[in-house]
């Protein structure tokens, strides 16, 4: 057999795939092998990219070279110029200001930026998620078997917990007092979960590791189950990642084949398996007890708390539920060391923090940073700056749920503490960056729309609240509010935080909230003068958008 001598590897993210990347690939193989360079030259896909405008790439190594956007009507060519005759196609290569995320260090080009810590997406995008063998080359399980070989369940946590992660999913509890809180439950039966219903809108970084890494999040959930005392885990994953359900099903049957799940991993006593559930697009379910309901097979509405899961989650018995951030985590920590991790982002929030850019930005796409980066920072350097003629207003984190962060907060380091005491939460980690031309009473209607809409209906305050408070806020965009709506509203939002059921309620006035403390001047411009400052407000209810049209549009 033949020496390999090169690899082609073709990005096969969702938008890849839409733009051709399966045709790329099959033209690829059939070029090479009209050429007879079948047994020389590999071909293989990456998940995680980076910048979305030149897909689908092709990366030609050990050249380094990155082409993109590339068509299957290229591939006989690139095939014939680059790898028979061995020149580069110049007219085919990806501009180097385009190449960001995990690819951008190639051949220095100027789109990486090493400031960029990555931790999570350490492999996403340099192996193919679909090999075992390219994951075992890369450290993988190295951290389980450390854990399951020189490490005692107590001590394993005393890692996590001396590491300082905390919850990745926007509360921020310290993951390694959950963990102890689990193990230390009574019951002989206990669960991992693992949610990965990635339903909060603008955030899709979960997306990345799962399709990009699959075998990172097994090794993570067979670490917790030794340590908390569980041998059987669920990941519950959004309907929607059809490809990430794919990449999890082909890891987990690797995992068993080689040995590192099912019994007697690396050849101890501990037993430990994996099941994935795909959730139905409920939003709700991204909480987690309505996601251990939904598990059950039942409506998936929240449970009154306590119990809490810790003690009585998935059928009743102890039950940890991390996001898959949080347990992406876990693996590095173990093989590095806690101190090696405090080392990363700041002392309050240690380690590194994945964001996805939406918005008034030159780049959109998915960030991993150290924690205590500033708003600017993120702005600047990592978006490339605000479109031509964009002027900051507002950022909005964390989806739907998250705070409404005005301009001058963008020097606040993004981290939970500072956040917390700017009275602002950090959230999932979805940051959406508005210019001078977004209108804050409309974009709140928006995300009030979405919370009525997604409420499962099960407690009073959040079904009945979020359409009162959607009500006042439409009228706002017709001109036809009044002052007295606005108390009104507040004192809604406070009930709703102090009663409702779950965290959609408590947290569906968030935006309405920063809305009032940040830009009360122009939500009164709509009721005192009847005007939009903007542009964007009809102020006439017989032109106003209808309902109707935008559940249309959003579904």
């Amino acid at each position: 057999m033949k020496t390999k001598r090169a690899m082609i590897l073709v990005s096969n993210d969702p938008e890849s795939i839409r733009l051709g990347a399966n045709e790329v690939v099959q033209h690829l193989n059939e070029a090479l092998a009209s050429y007879d360079l079948q047994d020389e030259v590999d071909v293989s896909t990456i998940s995680d990219v980076g910048y979305s405008n030149i897909l689908p790439l092709v990366i030609v190594y050990p050249d380094t070279v990155v082409y993109g956007p590339v068509k299957a009507s290229d591939a006989r060519y690139l095939v014939e110029e680059h790898l028979y005759k061995g020149r580069v196609v110049n007219d085919l290569l990806a501009p180097p200001k385009a190449l960001t995320g995990p690819i951008g260090f190639l051949r220095g080009h100027k789109g990486y930026n090493p400031a960029e810590q990555r931790v999570v997406l350490e492999r996403a995008g340099r192996i193919d998620p679909e090999s075992i063998e390219e994951f075992i080359s890369a450290n993988g399980y190295e951290a389980l078997g450390k854990a399951l070989s020189e490490l005692t369940p107590e001590g394993v946590i005393e890692i996590i917990e001396k590491s300082g992660l905390q919850g990745r999913g926007g509360a921020g509890f310290p993951t390694g007092r959950k963990w102890r809180f689990v193990r230390g439950a009574k019951g002989e039966k206990k669960y991992v979960v693992c949610n990965a219903d990635e339903s909060e809108p603008g955030t899709f970084k979960d997306r990345l590791v799962l399709e990009g890494d699959p075998h990172l999040i097994i090794e993570a959930m067979v670490i917790a189950g030794y340590a908390i005392g569980a041998d059987e885990g669920y990941i519950y994953i959004r309907g929607e990642y059809g490809l990430a359900y794919q990449h999890l099903e082909t890891a987990i049957a690797q995992a068993k084949e080689y040995g590192f799940l099912g019994d007697n991993i690396f050849g101890t006593d501990f037993c430990f398996n994996i099941h994935v559930h795909a959730g139905a697009g409920a939003y709700v379910c991204g909480e987690e007890t309505a996601l251990i309901e939904s598990i059950e097979g039942k409506r998936g509405e929240p449970r009154s708390r306590p119990p809490y899961p810790t003690t009585n989650g998935l059928w009743d018995k102890p039950t940890l539920v991390n996001n898959v951030e949080t347990l992406a985590n876990i693996p590095p920590i173990l093989r590095n060391g806690a101190d090696w991790y405090k080392s990363l982002g700041t002392p309050s929030s240690p380690g590194t923090k994945v964001y996805t850019i939406m918005g008034n930005v030159n780049f959109r796409g998915v960030i991993e940073v150290p924690m205590g980066i500033t708003l600017r920072e993120v702005i600047n350097i990592y978006a490339k700056g605000m479109k031509p003629g964009s002027i900051l207003k507002l950022a909005q984190t964390g989806g739907s749920s998250g705070s409404i962060i005005p301009a001058d907060l963008q020097d606040t380091p993004m981290d939970f503490e500072s956040f917390r005491k700017a009275g602002v939460s950090l959230g999932s980690g979805a940051l959406l960056i508005c210019d001078q031309h977004t209108c804050i009473v409309d974009l709140v209607k928006v995300l009030l729309q979405f919370f009525r809409f997604e409420s499962c209906g099960k407690c009073t305050p959040c079904r009945v609240g979020a359409q009162r408070i959607y009500e006042i806020t439409k009228r706002l965009t017709q001109g036809q509010g009044e002052i007295a709506d606005l108390d009104i509203a507040l004192d809604l939002i406070s009930e709703m935080e102090r009663t409702s059921n779950c965290g959609l309620g408590q947290t569906a006035g968030t935006a309405f909230r920063g809305m009032m403390t940040h830009f009360r001047e122009e939500v009164e411009a709509h009721i005192l003068n009847r005007v939009c400052p903007t542009g964007v407000c009809s102020m006439d209810p017989e032109t106003a958008q209808s309902d109707y049209i935008f559940i249309t549009q959003e579904k």
